[in-house]
């Protein structure tokens, strides 16, 4: 079977909690490496991922222990959906009413 590899980063403005990591992990751009399997017996090419791992800690955090959690793809897109929104609201400020 046919596997490639490739790695992202993902930065994160706020702490944010990726289903089946423990607690909270910290702002921060982090390293993530993306494992996908050839489909065979198509007519043309095409990868199915397989794996996600996102590697602990952040790229610019003292360098202690390090990890890597496997987390499902839909998790960390749900997580950075969520930080850029949280950032988007704190760009925005408090919603003001104007006084009729």
């Amino acid at each position: 079977m046919n596997v490639r590899t490739h790695e992202t980063m993902v930065t994160f403005e706020h702490p944010f909690r990726i289903i089946g990591t423990d607690g909270v992990l910290p702002a921060g751009t982090y390293r993530v490496v993306i494992d996908e399997e050839q489909i065979l017996g198509l007519s043309f090419i095409a990868y199915r991922r397989v794996a996600t791992m996102l590697h602990t800690p952040a790229v610019a955090a003292p360098q202690g222990r390090s990890e890597s959690l496997a987390i499902e793809a839909a998790d960390l897109d749900a997580a950075l959906l969520k930080d850029r929104q949280q950032s988007a609201e704190s760009r925005e400020g408090p919603s003001s009413v104007a006084a009729a």
